[in-house]
């Protein structure tokens, strides 16, 4: 498989060194050459999860990684369901929810880590990432006891569920946390710094594990195949995917499915009060605006870092960015939304409650509409319970995390301080 840099097309690489590497030159994004259609979908959506996925991403990375190591990889990697829940008449939720941490970065970060074992040389590998929630337990967890390898996660400090902060900030070992003093995209721009600065970089072998990894995005490309195969083979081809979106690397993947062939009508994408994305699909204006915070704490993001990606994929599939859809949702309309999904008798979260709710609301008669639940209900605990008057049950893996300190550092928004922390 080969991929190129979209900011510097000259900078090319296999799909192992761009595991190994992160991110380009220019803090630029990997993207692969080629995404050829798969030549059979309709055969390939009666296999199980795990045998569909060995296929897929096989046809996706050639003859790169042998059938036989992707098949170990994946087997280690997927061992969770990802199963379809009829919300409605015409509604599913896909729950992405039922592996280790909780939420469905746990696709993609043990997806990395198997590629990291697979492909790693050496040489020391320090993972420097970002999350504005689930990213960080489904990276601390994949990776945790992993000889030769630390990790290094940056998260805005005061701005997670305290549920999703104890499930990552607990481990210790080679996981290392750090509540920054600001908002999600100030810790992405450190973790940009940190991949723009050589002598870091080779010092520590950085890596990232965030999105921008494209192991990452190809992992998260199998559960959207996993969504269309549980519905009849008469509605597919009137499917409607709403996707809960921050750092639009879930909707990156879902048009790459589509791009491979999956039958997906269309996409909407569906953002809380941080609106970069639905602002500039109306207005052709990109105009971040400061990030807030929202009850949907994982979205908080306003300067998303796979927009390039989804743009690119548009301009190769002759795609008009205008046929995306989008919506937005307030805080307010949020605990509407939670309460009303509630009432239908499915159990949610803001995130997951969002894409619901802009979902219901552009579905047309002749649709049948997919809602991505990114995470369990018990990782907003807090709010659920606050916003239904309920008393939501900790599952085994947040109940044990829970009860156990915080070992967290603090540091402000500041390279140079985040710099001497890599380095010590």
């Amino acid at each position: 498989m080969n991929l190129y840099n979209i900011k510097d097309k000259s900078e090319q690489v296999s799909f192992a060194q761009a595991v190994r590497q992160g991110l380009g030159r220019e803090q630029g994004l990997f993207f692969p050459e080629t995404i050829d259609p798969l030549p059979d979908v309709d055969a390939l959506l009666e296999l199980p999860l795990r045998e569909r996925s060995i296929r897929l991403l096989g046809h996706l990375l050639g003859d790169e990684v042998s059938e036989a190591t992707l098949r170990t990889m994946i087997e280690a990697a997927f061992t969770f369901p990802a199963p379809l829940a009829k919300v409605s008449e015409r509604i599913h939720a896909l729950e992405l929810f039922h592996g280790p941490t909780l939420a469905f970065k746990d696709f993609g970060g043990r997806f990395m880590a198997q590629c990291l074992a697979a492909f790693r040389t050496n040489d020391k590998i320090t993972i420097l990432t970002a999350t504005s929630g689930d990213t960080g337990a489904a990276v601390a967890h994949a990776f945790y006891g992993l000889e030769g390898i630390e990790v290094v996660i940056l998260y805005p400090k005061g701005k997670i569920s305290p549920l999703q902060e104890k499930l990552f900030c607990t481990l210790g070992g080679n996981i290392r946390t750090i509540a920054i003093e600001g908002d999600f995209d100030a810790c992405q721009a450190l973790v940009k710094q940190a991949f723009d600065d050589e002598e870091l970089k080779t010092t520590i072998g950085l890596n990232s594990a965030n999105s921008i990894n494209i192991s990452r995005l190809l992992a998260q490309v199998c559960y959207y195949f996993e969504a269309i195969a549980q519905l009849p083979k008469a509605e597919r081809a009137n499917a409607v995917v709403s996707v809960p979106s921050g750092n639009f690397g879930n909707l990156t993947a879902g048009l790459i499915a589509k791009a491979l062939g999956l039958p997906v009508k269309r996409f909407i994408a569906a953002t809380n009060a941080n609106d970069t994305v639905p602002r500039y699909l109306k207005t052709g204006v990109w105009e971040p605006h400061q990030t807030v915070a929202t009850l949907s704490n994982a979205m908080d993001v306003s300067r998303p870092n796979n927009w390039p990606r989804v743009e690119e994929l548009c301009r190769r599939m002759g795609w008009a960015l205008e046929t995306l859809g989008s919506a937005m949702r307030s805080d307010e309309q949020t605990v509407d939304a939670l309460k009303r999904l509630y009432a239908e008798g499915y159990l949610c979260e803001p995130h997951g409650a969002i894409a619901w709710d802009a979902l219901q609301s552009e579905l047309a008669a002749d649709e049948v509409g997919v809602f991505l639940c990114t995470a369990h209900p018990a990782k907003f605990k807090e709010s659920v319970d606050e916003i239904l008057g309920l008393d939501v049950p900790l599952p085994g893996p947040l109940a044990k995390h829970a009860e156990l300190p915080l070992l967290s550092h603090t540091l402000p928004a500041e390279f140079a301080r985040l710099r001497a922390f890599l380095m010590d």
